[in-house]
């Protein structure tokens, strides 16, 4: 069976919500998103709707070229899945997608993250929590917390991850339009 793959998106907005993280998580990068493309034209995670008010969050497609992301610190990984596994994680981000208004951002999961307590909320996630739970059933990728206290960082941390590209996200663009025998190393890269 051919094999398929997806992206993870580790980024650093540089946010105020994104700061109050790093206070507690002492990590770079708390922010993930799946891609279904190396062209990261199909990005979804769980964040602000809107880019001025990070209290108001859902399901969102992102784009990486706004200004609210393209200036974000990044680190891009390439993750191989069956084909079957790739085909129910596409469905899973289309039926959130077709119901996107009722999904809202897990504001208190967070917190039930710190007080290490499980908040079970149907339709609400946080990023990591949306990630961890369409990735809980690829075999690839073992992930050993349940996903309502699975952190960024306990993502990315997972050997079977391939990391592709780290430095500035606007930079990914110029990157990915090169030809595979023009492309530039990732310590060349994570320079930029």
């Amino acid at each position: 069976m051919k094999s398929r793959t997806v992206y993870l998106l580790f980024t650093d907005t540089g946010s105020y919500l994104s700061r109050l993280i790093h206070l507690y998580t002492r990590e770079p990068l708390n922010h993930v998103s799946i891609a279904l493309d190396r062209e990261l034209t199909e990005v979804y995670s769980f964040g602000r709707k809107q880019p001025n008010n990070p209290f108001i969050g859902g399901f969102v497609k992102e784009d990486i070229s706004s200004p609210f992301l393209n200036q974000a610190r990044c680190e891009i990984y390439e993750l191989e899945v069956s084909r079957k596994e790739y085909e129910c994680i596409q469905s899973f981000i289309k039926h959130i997608e077709i119901d996107k208004e009722k999904y809202r951002y897990n504001f208190i999961g967070l917190i039930g993250i710190m007080m290490k307590i499980k908040i079970t909320r149907e339709t609400a996630f946080f990023c990591s929590q949306f990630v961890a739970t369409i990735l809980q059933n690829v075999t690839s990728l073992p992930l050993t917390k349940d996903p309502y206290f699975t952190t960024p960082e306990d993502i990315r941390s997972t050997p079977s991850l391939k990391l592709v590209y780290e430095g500035v996200l606007l930079h990914y663009k110029d990157m990915d339009s090169l030809s595979e025998t023009e492309q530039p190393s990732l310590s060349y890269i994570s320079n930029l």
